[in-house]
């Protein structure tokens, strides 16, 4: 069996779990939750982070889809009265952890598949540490990483390459034998820039064509990525 890579790096929101099954529905509850009841500071917040109330769903150029942790709370607290910016990402942080997981495919089986493949696996995401953890755990996959990082883990951000490169260094990969695999833009440029391979997945907001020129390949999910580390 001849593989593509040696090592496999994941985006978590978007990629690991469905975007907007997960996502979407957090924005709507945090943003009500938030107003306390007060709908012209509902309406604020949702201008300020590009949620749209309606069809309860954050618009594709929102800061929220790959931003940090940071750059979310940021995003509502410009426009929050009586709350500091730091407590509002302390707030997004912990009821993040809490978010509604939709699982982009059955986690448990896809990332054992994977790790039968002598394949190293990691989680980098602009979410922050705390939230990965809880997210990966109660999907009972947590102990199946041998990386994970966040935004807030000393390594940096994406779209920078050096939480990537961090991952390769701890994983001993050379980083042309790790694959990124990411739904955004930030994903893959990360990737490219870390001199990464790396996979576009259609589970978040971003369509083909903003992925295509960035990605070695796009997947409808993470599910056809078995497939085609396989060099057949």
């Amino acid at each position: 069996m001849t593989l593509r890579a040696d090592a496999v790096l994941f985006d978590k929101d978007g990629t690991l779990f469905d975007f907007g099954a997960t996502w979407d529905v957090w924005g709507g509850e945090m943003i009500t939750f938030l107003a306390e009841g007060d709908a012209e500071l509902e309406q604020a917040m949702a201008a300020s982070a590009r949620y749209d109330l309606a069809a309860k769903r954050f618009h594709p150029d929102s800061l929220v889809i790959a931003g940090t942790n940071r750059e979310a709370a940021e995003c509502l607290a410009r426009v929050l009265p009586g709350r500091s910016l730091d407590e509002v990402e302390e707030i997004l942080m912990r009821a993040a952890a809490d978010a509604p997981l939709s699982q982009a495919v059955p986690l448990v089986p896809f990332l054992a598949q994977l790790a039968a493949m002598d394949l190293a696996l990691g989680v980098m995401t602009n979410d922050t540490e705390y939230a990965a953890r809880a997210h990966l755990q109660n999907a009972g996959v947590e102990g199946m990483f041998d990386f994970i990082a966040g935004f807030d883990s000393g390594f940096g951000a994406k779209p920078s390459p050096d939480p990537l490169l961090a991952y390769a260094i701890s994983v001993n990969v050379d980083p042309g034998r790790c694959v990124m695999v990411g739904d955004s833009t930030h994903d893959l440029m990360a990737g490219r820039a870390a001199g990464m391979q790396t996979v576009g997945v259609l589970t978040g907001p971003a369509e083909a064509v903003e992925l295509e020129p960035l990605a070695d390949i796009v997947l409808p999910d993470i599910g056809g990525l078995t497939d085609w580390l396989l060099m057949r």
